[in-house]
């Protein structure tokens, strides 16, 4: 839980920082591009391709192409689409998609963790719905692509981890994850970007920077790794505690408006959410934890 606590403090700057220096500004395809590429050197350094067998390997990948390649892809072109506001209401939806499809790869249903996702759904609505434009539907969709990448790798990390070596710690391994995302985001701003929209100042190059060396590269192995040793109704509530957190950031830092209020009721009832869930895992007995969560 406190991988995901601190992540989400971590990433609660990236709204505003994409939104103030880089939106409109920089090439999002380039953008994509470079906040990868800083991440996977990152963990380069650290990486044991003999510690993995190919099909490891390629799901590792495989999940990183997702998570984090295709959902950059859908979420940097929804901000040319939708308002900030529309953004931030429309991934709301994200903890819906990580208890289906957590149920779906275990082959079970679980009323408890889809309810308290609805609750945090709830909260994080009550935080962020500021109406919409009347010319949306486009733009809903697109981020609910990246709702749902970003789901998907979050929980197919967790069930891959179980097939990791126990005795290799996953900071060894990650880099695959990366190296996936790169296998996209390069043939998407070789085809697709615009060489003519590059950062122009050292500021945009240091927001850049900052993004994917912090936000990307230790942000999403943090990430990752909290989602191994929490259950699936806990992790799809802390993908809403983003957004009160964003909102704070914002709010003290670039002094936007934001509804004091309405933080607060949202914020009490994401809380609410964590509660009934840790209640009725301690009754259940159920484990918050995977056989990958001893690993560092």
């Amino acid at each position: 839980m406190s991988y995901l606590v601190g992540v989400t403090a971590l990433w609660a700057f990236s709204f505003s920082l994409i939104g103030v220096y880089l939106s409109g500004q920089v090439d999002s395809y380039f953008a994509v591009m470079t906040r990868i590429i800083l991440a996977t050197l990152v963990f380069l350094p650290f990486l044991r391709p003999a510690a993995l067998r190919w099909p490891v390997r390629l799901g590792l990948m495989a999940i990183g192409s997702v998570q984090l390649g295709v959902m950059y892809l859908f979420f940097y072109q929804s901000f040319l689409l939708l308002s900030v506001p529309e953004v931030l209401l429309f991934t709301i939806f994200t903890p819906l998609y990580i208890t289906l499809i957590d149920d779906l790869l275990a082959r079970r249903f679980s009323p408890r963790y889809l309810l308290v996702a609805i609750v945090a759904v709830a909260g994080a609505a009550v935080i962020r719905y500021d109406g919409v434009t009347s010319d949306y539907w486009l733009g809903f969709l697109v981020v609910q692509g990246a709702n749902l990448s970003f789901a998907f790798g979050q929980v197919g990390y967790r069930h891959l981890a179980r097939s990791l070596p126990s005795g290799v710690a996953h900071r060894h391994l990650f880099g695959w994850f990366y190296l996936g995302a790169l296998c996209l985001a390069v043939p998407a701003f070789w085809i697709l970007g615009d060489a003519t929209k590059l950062p122009s100042t050292p500021l945009q190059w240091g927001v850049l920077g900052w993004l994917g060396i912090a936000a990307s590269g230790l942000g999403y192995f943090l990430w990752n790794k909290g989602a191994c040793r929490v259950d699936a109704g806990t992790l799809a509530i802390m993908n809403n505690a983003l957004i009160p957190a964003g909102l704070i950031v914002n709010l003290l830092i670039w002094n936007r408006d934001a509804d004091l209020a309405r933080l607060c009721v949202g914020a009490a009832i994401l809380a609410g959410s964590l509660w009934l869930n840790a209640r009725w895992a301690k009754r259940s007995g159920v484990a918050t934890a995977t056989p990958a969560a001893s690993r560092s």
